[in-house]
């Protein structure tokens, strides 16, 4: 498949361009940038007047609830779900059932992955058996198999012994250990950020201090084992500053945060509204400033969705037994770009937290499109507000705290190793 995408503004953060620029593409690969090869005919002309063309997004955290839990989504309906959200490459967590801890069990999704072919996945391995917190799972087996990195998903590690285990053995090997920082006593049954909405709703709290204690072992552990870390879904001020200055020391530590955290707080739980209940608790304004300055400074390198799709019956009852999550990777894109849009930042910065850093962190060559790059690329319209309602998401979680909201930026194509995935009258198709 040869395909000429013509009149689009290419903005490539990797490579430094923000420019009108065509682009050819061919057996999966960016053969021409601006000119294409002289022997060039394309099968497919797509015209990109006024959008944007960019590297395909890099997610690192959508749950695709494959296996265990399908009553939820299955594989295909979340990875439609990407290919609509211009994402072309994702990172699972490991927390599906059976627990992503023996290597046959990622081989089987990434075959099956591969099979529907709608996005890269990258699954992360648990870095514990069973997720228990005790014994390490035999991380170099779960490499060779297709793991990316180790982690707990959101089950934290209550031995400090084993965690000290687990960094030196991963840098050892040179693996990255995912972390999402929370102290198990501290954050025990909490529902919601422990402060004056909390109190007034009558709902059990998760102090800041449950993030910030954790990720100060986390912290301290990485400086001594060396240990390449990634702290998932930060949401506290506090927490930032920390990254902060770990950063500043030299550590090898790289962090991410949700896009709901970029635009909500405890007050949008309003009158116990079960879509903002997540993990980690939505906090105040100030937990909330600080994560945007801290993707604007580049102290948190990347914004993720995550995509936590929960079946709607898990989410019509009380708040506090609601599952936490809300679905995202159809939002990713809209939600940083609107969060550009009031920083005021150029779209390049938006772009580049969603596409080369989190490549970086994953390890992967792609989340740019340089020559013979992989031609995994999203064409967006930045003015194109669309209303966020539950039958305009593919995925089959229709959790979100955006219901009703119109928000800037509709994905019109998204091409994945030179395919087409999704287009727009919405048939995407496989080859």
């Amino acid at each position: 498949m040869k395909i000429h995408i013509k009149n689009g503004r290419l903005i490539d953060p990797q490579n430094g361009i923000d420019a009108k620029q065509d682009i050819y593409i061919a057996a999966g690969k960016v053969v021409g940038l601006g000119h294409g090869p002289a022997d060039f005919s394309a099968n497919q002309v797509i015209d990109a007047s006024n959008l944007i063309v960019c590297p395909g997004l890099v997610d690192l955290s959508a749950r695709l609830r494959e296996p265990g839990f399908e009553y939820k989504a299955t594989l295909e309906s979340e990875m439609l779900a990407a290919a609509a959200g211009g994402v072309t490459s994702l990172a699972c967590p490991p927390d599906t059932d059976p627990v992503l801890d023996e290597p046959g069990l990622v081989e089987m999704l990434k075959h099956r992955a591969r099979q529907l072919n709608l996005a890269h996945v990258y699954p992360l391995g648990a870095l514990t058996r069973q997720l228990q917190g005790e014994n390490l799972t035999e991380m170099c087996e779960l490499t060779e198999a297709g793991c990316v990195g180790f982690s707990q998903a959101d089950r934290a590690i209550t031995d400090t012994l084993v965690l000290w285990r687990a960094m030196q053995y991963a840098a050892t090997f040179g693996f990255t250990v995912w972390l999402q920082p929370q102290d198990k006593h501290l954050a025990a049954n909490g529902v919601a950020h422990d402060g004056e909405v909390a109190a007034r709703l009558g709902l059990r709290g998760i102090p800041a201090t449950a993030e910030t204690i954790a990720l100060a072992t986390i912290i301290r552990l990485a400086k001594e084992s060396k240990a390449k870390v990634h702290i998932g879904r930060l949401s506290s001020e506090e927490s930032v500053m920390m990254i902060r200055a770990a950063k500043q020391e030299g550590l090898a530590i790289t962090c991410d945060v949700a896009a709901n955290h970029l635009h909500l707080t405890e007050h949008d739980i309003g009158f116990f509204d079960a879509n903002c209940h997540l993990r980690p608790p939505l906090r105040t304004q100030r937990d909330k400033d600080a994560l945007r300055q801290g993707v604007a400074d580049g102290t948190i390198d990347a914004v993720c969705s995550d995509h936590t799709p929960v079946d709607d019956d898990a989410k019509l009852v009380p708040f506090a037994e609601a599952e936490a999550g809300a679905t995202g990777l159809e939002l990713l894109l809209p939600l940083t770009l609107k969060w550009a849009n009031e920083q005021r930042l150029p779209l390049s910065h938006a772009i580049a937290s969603l596409t080369c850093k989190p490549a970086a962190i994953l390890g992967l060559s792609g989340g740019h499109l340089g020559l013979n790059s992989n031609a995994d690329i999203c064409l967006f319209d930045p003015e194109h507000y669309w209303k966020i309602e539950p039958k305009a998401l593919k995925s089959q979680g229709k959790n979100t705290p955006f219901n009703g909201l119109e928000l800037p930026g509709k994905v019109r194509y998204t091409i994945l190793e030179g395919n087409i995935v999704h287009k727009p009258n919405g048939h995407n198709h496989h080859v």
